[in-house]
């Protein structure tokens, strides 16, 4: 198809569109004309994003439209933007756009299923953009991109234009706002590229759950026998970690549709943390750093271009965006058959939730709808109290609908599945943070393959109170005392059953924001008090 057939309104395409480059022609025109962009020394391209190194959530919009408005979960999370203000934000985005003296295009698909996969088109100014959604994307063969025809959804990247905060609506020099009617996303004031991945995410977790399939963010692996789980966990939970297990297939590290068939992968690509990253540690994540990989806003030794992945003085959020064949477990096509596990990972730094539980369907659904985590606070004359982080569905920041429709969603597929959903803890034992220890990953790992193994449907169980969770009594190669927290706690019993109330409490307070939606089934289903 040439440049001159590709139909996208407002662009003015000429002979300065450089559509689906190849990642060579992408690299040479990062280093001629990207100022910060390097090679390391295991060829991957080194790019900076400018001022802002992560989301920018506050500056996210949904327009408000008649055909979703109603559809919608409107709040902090989906903030309303007119037609009209959208329309001067396209308009801003275009015009600049127009002003290059180059345009990159990037085709390809979000969804490995054909049957719900959607057509995106990226239209960018920095071929570092391209090259990192050439990654995070599903890159069409030449036949399709030959027969691609007209987007469902087009990205509109004008991230070095900054956003009109006098607009109505927008208010910030940032702005990242999404139209479902005209099936756009615009993006000014920001040149981090995760905006793209994490806009093509909010659109998939729209438009799948209204054609009947359920969106997740989570990770996904298939074991040798075709079984497949689901990980769920918000950042630093071990998600990553566990899922990527020499003897399962990956299917994908972070955003998943579970259909009438089983799993699909919505990405072709991984979009790795790397701070701290090590050969010894992560040897996938590390080795998949080569050529054609992005690595955004790391440190560098000048002369050997060898990256230092400890050097946070840029941001601690630096990533690596890669093809998910980079990964050497990776399943690719990145499909799979019905989940048979869905494990929910938290890390519970007040050292009271057990490393394992065992959920019944209304826990499942109660706690899916929390999606809770503890963050280490910081230590600055000497507070070392956890902080509680919710985030419905483990994803928060990316639905679209109410929290409670994903989490009904997924009731009936684990009803329809007979599918076992456990509570696995990697935080605390002992006592909260500053007195008790992490638990051990090697634990964490043994309860993964126990869980894998049959061991866990199989074990005997006992009843851990206020939270009312069923804890195995025994899992090989870890310890009975780390099962119970209330056997492994270091302090008193009065210091114990202090730590767990202030927990519940905190959990009971978050949920107050779902309950008018949630069944009484789902609301009990908490802790009790």
């Amino acid at each position: 198809m040439s440049a001159s057939t590709i139909q996208t309104e407002g662009i003015e395409f000429a002979d300065k569109l450089r559509r689906n480059m190849s990642p060579s022609q992408l690299y040479e025109d990062a280093l001629r004309y990207e100022p910060g962009t390097a090679i390391s020394s295991t060829g991957a391209l080194i790019a900076t994003s400018g001022k802002k190194t992560g989301r920018s959530p506050r500056d996210k919009r949904v327009v408000e439209e008649a055909s979703t408005v109603d559809d919608v979960w409107w709040g902090p999370v989906n903030k309303k933007l007119s037609e009209e203000s959208f329309s001067v934000n396209y308009e801003r985005a275009v015009n600049y756009l127009n002003t290059r003296d180059r345009l990159y295009v990037f085709d390809g698909y979000a969804g490995w299923d054909p049957k719900y996969r959607i057509k995106v088109r990226v239209v960018c100014a920095r071929a570092y953009h391209a090259l990192f959604m050439n990654n995070m994307l599903i890159r069409p063969t030449q036949e399709e991109l030959e027969n691609f025809g007209e987007p469902d959804f087009t990205i509109f990247n004008a991230g070095q234009c900054a956003a009109d905060p006098h607009v109505e609506g927008v208010g910030s020099g940032t702005s990242v706002a999404i139209s479902f009617e005209r099936k756009q996303m615009v993006i000014l004031g920001t040149e981090y590229a995760g905006e793209m991945k994490k806009g093509v995410f909010t659109v998939m977790h729209y438009l799948m759950p209204k054609a009947g399939v359920l969106s997740l963010h989570s990770s996904c692996n298939e074991g040798p026998d075709g079984d497949v789980s689901l990980f769920f966990g918000l950042s630093g939970t071990g998600k990553t970690t566990l899922s990527a297990d020499p003897q399962r297939l990956l299917i994908g590290d972070d955003e998943h549709v579970w259909t009438e068939n089983g799993v699909f992968n919505i990405e072709g690509g991984c979009y790795a943390k790397t701070i701290d990253l090590s050969a010894e540690k992560e040897p996938e994540i590390f080795n998949a750093i080569r050529f054609g990989s992005v690595l955004e806003n790391v440190i560098y030794d000048d002369a050997s271009r060898v990256v230092d992945y400890a050097d946070c003085s840029i941001t601690e959020n630096t990533r690596c965006a890669y093809p998910i064949e980079f990964i050497p477990n990776a399943k690719v096509p990145c499909v799979g058959g019905k989940p048979q596990n869905i494990v929910l990972l938290t890390c519970d730094a007040f050292g009271v939730l057990p490393p394992v539980a065992k959920l019944t369907p209304a826990q499942a659904m109660y706690h899916f709808i929390s999606g809770y985590t503890a963050k280490i606070a910081g230590t600055e004359e000497g507070v070392t109290e956890p902080e509680a982080t919710f985030s419905a569905c483990f994803g928060q920041p990316f639905l679209v609908w109410h929290p409670v429709k994903y989490a009904q969603m997924l009731a009936q597929k684990m009803q329809e599945n007979n599918v076992n959903v456990w509570l696995v803890n990697t935080g605390w034992n002992g006592g909260a943070y500053g007195v008790g220890k992490r638990i051990s990953l090697k634990y964490s790992r043994a309860i993964i393959d126990a869980i894998h193994s049959g061991e866990l449907q199989d074990a005997e169980y006992s009843t851990y109170g206020v939270f009312n969770l069923q804890i195995p009594t025994a899992v090989s190669n870890v310890p009975a005392k780390v099962l119970d927290p209330s056997q492994a706690w270091e302090g008193t019993a009065e210091e114990f059953n202090g730590t767990i109330s202030k927990l519940a409490h905190l959990f009971q307070a978050n949920f107050k924001e779902y309950a008018d939606k949630a069944t009484p089934e789902i609301i009990a289903a908490g802790p009790q008090l």
